[in-house]
């Protein structure tokens, strides 16, 4: 990274306050204990005061109550983690992709592209499909008939958009992701399984982000829908009819199942589970590993863990478990009945 910028110019960009000199260089961002001159970090807590003294880097973010960590130079700001993220994305621009159509991509006479566009090689796009200004397709992405994706949304390559699918502004879409394939829905009858058609969509609001190898079922009947500005990881999987609210972050490897609700603002931790057809509050917080098998009506944490052990065992713990209350009052009487009975000898 050759092009370099001041504390002075970062701030003119980006807002905070500098304290030492302005005109300090930095040329990237890095962790404190790898920091070197001419790299910039961050500091959220003031028990990494040591580590601070230990660092090179030659200018810091932090709070206002942590001004006092570093005789350094420094960009005073009330969130060092956000600005952290904010700078990262100021040294580090995204490249800008060419706008055109690649020789070797297949695109139906009937999609509607315009030419800021950027359709990379062999990528396929079917009948009607209508992108937004600066929409960029990498390289061997699908994108069946009837989709729409809105303006300034970045598909990763290898991305497949199944058909009648939307895509709102502002989406980044990894590679490896499917939005839009058919829900598990099965009928049974006389020992076989009828396949359900899945006729509802996948809709994805503005400024969503798709992790890799992440898959957003449609719906069977009503649309699948991530709400504006949710965040998945990689490997995860949403079922049919399922939504997501409104800037929740979703970590690696969490499953939930068709028709759930999630709540704005919520966070769910990696490999956590959510059983079909249950609600979650808004602002709600999923451990990592939990398995959720009722509906949370108040935002708080929840964790529902067990510890490893064969199934039988399992099934006796947990139904010890749900008597605690009960042995801790039976408990307690019992010491009150001991210490009555050690009081009258």
């Amino acid at each position: 990274m050759s092009k370099q910028y001041s504390l002075d110019e970062i701030v003119s960009a980006l807002g905070g306050i500098v304290v030492g000199d302005g005109s300090t260089l930095i040329r990237r961002v890095s962790s404190l204990a790898n920091a070197k001159a001419g790299d910039i970090s961050f500091v959220s807590d003031s028990k990494y005061q040591k580590a601070v003294a230990a660092s090179q880097a030659s200018a810091f973010i932090l709070k206002h109550a942590h001004t006092e960590l570093t005789t350094a130079a420094k960009i005073i700001t009330d969130n060092p983690y956000a600005y952290f993220a904010k700078v990262s994305a100021f040294l580090n621009p995204v490249t800008v992709a060419p706008a055109g159509i690649a020789s070797t991509a297949v695109v139906a006479a009937s999609a509607q592209i315009p030419g800021s566009c950027s359709i990379g090689a062999l990528v396929v796009i079917g009948e009607n499909v209508v992108l937004g200004e600066h929409v960029i397709v990498g390289s061997g992405c699908v994108i069946e008939n009837d989709v729409a994706i809105a303006d300034h949304t970045r598909l990763e390559p290898n991305v497949t958009i199944k058909h009648h699918c939307e895509i709102g502004k502002n989406c980044h879409i990894f590679s490896g992701a499917v939005i839009g394939s058919d829900g598990f829905g099965y009928a049974e009858e006389g020992g076989r399984w009828i396949k359900i058609p899945q006729v509802g969509r996948a809709i994805l609001q503005d400024n969503v982000d798709v992790g890799a190898n992440t898959t957003i079922d449609r719906g069977a009947l009503d649309d699948t829908i991530i709400e504006e500005g949710v965040k998945l990881d990689n490997l995860i999987q949403i079922g049919h009819n399922c939504v997501i609210g409104a800037h929740s972050v979703i970590a690696g490897c969490v499953g939930i199942a068709g028709s759930a609700r999630i709540g704005r603002h919520c966070k769910i931790g990696g490999a956590a589970m959510v059983l079909g057809h249950l609600e979650i509050a808004d602002n709600v917080t999923i451990s990592p590993g939990s398995m959720i098998t009722r509906s949370l009506a108040t935002a708080d944490t929840y964790t529902a863990l067990m510890p490893f052990q064969t199934h039988r065992a399992w099934l006796n713990t947990a139904a010890k478990i749900r008597h605690l209350d009960d042995f801790a009052d039976k408990i307690k009487s019992l010491e009150k009945e001991i210490a009555l009975l050690k009081s009258q000898q």
